[in-house]
């Protein structure tokens, strides 16, 4: 018997059918013999809507930060619930709790607070009472007893801080992407996926741009040695394994990724000793390529077309030549 943290992003919990094929997941892993903490996002566009509503009530919405976390927190606990419900009807016995009464402890900055302590005394008690605990994502509360969120992928970072905390054995971020690409597969069609990556190379393509997770999260993972797995909510054989180690051969290119405002190209390389290969082998097409690290910067002017066209050229030239890896399959 292991115990897993399992997070749920946004679109896997959209529908009261997703809901389900979500409940029959967990109830899957429980019944399999696993103790299950279960961290959920805010059902699809729910937070947006949110805060439309807000702006359409108040021209100053965004001003009111204290307000707006209290706002923003119910689009979570509107998903733990239902879930929940989902999971009972399953006969699986569980409790949903808010960030705060999960112990989630926060610094006093409202709609961008940080976590600095985790009390999970509640979800320990009702783990050891055998109950699946479902926690509302991307909240906290602070010493000061106030309500707080965490900001842009704050449901990754809660769903991190708890398996470290509880000493998990591992953190399945589960959405619908099948794992962690060579490229974003929406905007390069031959992008390959991977079957195992380091922590260490995966927490620089979400800092340079990759829609993978929070590098906060992959931050707290990478200092705690905490085994993670991104995958497919439904197909549950489709993901990647993020490890401190790993111990298959990678390619010497890893990853090609956008910044968001399309201003440069970041190439991820294996190692220092790659992208120095890299950028010698790409003098001829690039001119002067500095690697820093296992990155290669490439400007960009901004423009997404542009971009999008770099993208797939720089994928084409080094990451399709290194051999077959799995592919994406919409």
């Amino acid at each position: 018997m292991a115990l897993i943290v399992q997070k749920y992003g946004g679109t896997s919990v959209g529908t009261p059918e997703r809901i389900r094929a979500v409940a029959a997941r967990i109830a899957k892993a429980r019944v399999a013999g696993d103790d299950v903490v279960v961290v959920v996002s805010a059902m699809g566009h729910s937070t947006d809507e949110l805060i439309a509503l807000a702006e359409k009530v108040s021209p100053q919405a965004r001003t009111h930060l204290r307000e707006m976390d209290m706002l923003l927190t119910a689009g979570e606990r509107v998903a733990m619930a239902l879930t929940a419900m989902a999971l009972r009807d399953l006969s699986v016995d569980c409790v949903s709790f808010t960030g705060s009464q999960a112990g989630i402890i926060t610094d006093e900055s409202h709609s961008s607070a940080r976590i600095v302590e985790i009390r999970p005394t509640r979800v320990q008690e009702e783990l050891a009472r055998g109950k699946v605990v479902i926690v509302a994502g991307f909240q906290g509360v602070s010493r000061a007893k106030e309500i707080t969120t965490l900001g842009r992928g704050g449901s990754d970072t809660t769903a991190v801080y708890l398996a470290t905390a509880l000493k998990a054995a591992r953190c399945e971020i589960l959405t619908d992407v099948r794992g962690v690409f060579s490229a974003d597969p929406r905007l390069v069609h031959d992008a390959r996926s991977y079957t195992e990556l380091p922590l260490a190379a995966v927490l620089h393509m979400a800092r340079h741009g990759a829609q993978v997770m929070h590098h906060r999260a992959m931050e707290h993972a990478l200092q705690h040695g905490m085994t993670l797995w991104v995958g497919h909510s439904v197909e549950a054989e489709a993901g990647t394994w993020l490890r401190p180690q790993v111990t298959s051969t990678l390619p010497p290119v890893l990853a090609v990724v956008s910044a968001e405002d399309c201003s440069c190209l970041t190439i991820i390389a294996r190692d220092e000793a790659a992208a120095a290969a890299t950028a010698v082998a790409s003098h001829a097409v690039a001119g002067q390529l500095t690697p820093s690290g296992p990155l290669i910067k490439i400007p960009l002017s901004g423009d997404e077309k542009t971009c999008r066209a770099a993208l797939q050229s720089w994928h084409d030239a080094l990451i399709a030549p290194q051999g077959p890896h799995r592919r994406y399959t919409p």
